[in-house]
């Protein structure tokens, strides 16, 4: 199933061709249309097997609305955290050993090439109807705003300390994210925790739907040009070592999602291009790139 939040965080079922929704909100006990009462998103996920059938007879017998007619939001309601893997591809390592870090952090720091985990601000998140919004400060000190695509998993069972044979139990779904990233010297957190630095979309496809995520196509695009393509296989820490990694030291929580890192191909970044972020069996979005609105947008 793929489950999307739209317009005043409604929920709704996207059919197979990725066209249209049916809405299903009747089916969500105690919903509440205020996005900071996010309560019922992390029920739905941690109880999903109990309201499925639920919702499946709703959009069985629903009126399908287009996509293009809804503004597709970001597919999570407040999760607790946004836990997202760094240095989990080879090839990205080796960009950023081969020049980036040299052009844009003036020198190499090992510590940015070890595998790890770190947390992204939540505030972050936006979805496919929004943009992504530069901010101020960085753009006026000349820094380098980069994208970075990443299979994203949402989780569906409280995880602590889970092992690797466990691990894919605790996962609800898969959606797309983007892991927007001023590069640059200092704390890494701040850096990726602006504004819009976290779009999400442009839906929820369940894990029965996906399947194994060891084996999924990313692909990213700007303005038609292809700039990131990988396979999840390419993975250094897969999906359940990453639930069983970021577990061991932090509770992974219904609705919570984790990001599993950057495929090689990084690059900036400017206002007016559009992104088109696309991933096997999950689906595509697209969402463009904006300037500040004013001069106070971010130190």
């Amino acid at each position: 199933m793929r489950l999307a939040i739209f317009d005043d965080w409604r929920l709704g079922v996207v059919d197979a061709a990725g066209a249209s929704l049916v809405d299903v909100t009747a089916g969500v006990p105690d919903w509440s249309d205020d996005p900071l009462g996010a309560g019922w998103w992390v029920r739905l996920v941690r109880d999903f097997e109990r309201r499925r059938g639920a919702l499946e007879r709703l959009a069985a017998n629903g009126a399908p609305i287009p996509l293009t007619r809804v503004r597709l939001r970001a597919p999570a309601l407040n999760p607790t955290k946004i836990v997202a893997a760094a240095a989990n591809y080879a090839a990205h390592i080796e960009e950023m050993r081969g020049g980036v870090l040299e052009r844009v952090a003036g020198g190499v720091d090992p510590a940015l090439l070890d595998f790890d985990v770190f947390l992204k601000a939540p505030s972050a998140l936006c979805g496919p109807s929004d943009r992504i919004v530069l901010p101020h400060g960085p753009l006026v000190d000349g820094k380098e705003i980069h994208h970075e695509c990443e299979l994203t998993v949402v989780i569906g069972k409280r995880a602590t300390a889970v092992d690797a044979a466990r691990a894919l139990d605790h996962v609800f779904g898969y959606t797309l994210g983007l892991d927007i990233t001023v590069r640059g010297k200092g704390e890494r957190v701040r850096r990726k925790s602006y504004d819009t630095f976290a779009p999400l979309g442009p839906w929820v496809s369940t894990a029965d739907e996906v399947g194994d995520p060891m084996d999924l196509d990313i692909t990213l695009a700007i303005d038609g040009t292809t700039r990131q393509a990988v396979n999840t296989r390419d993975m250094t820490i897969g999906v359940a070592d990453l639930i069983v990694y970021a577990s061991a030291a932090m509770t992974l929580e219904p609705g919570d999602l984790l990001m599993t890192g950057a495929p090689a191909g990084v690059g900036e970044i400017h206002p007016g291009e559009t992104l088109v972020c696309t991933i096997a069996r999950i689906g595509s979005f697209s969402i463009g790139v904006a300037a500040p609105a004013h001069a106070g947008g971010g130190a």
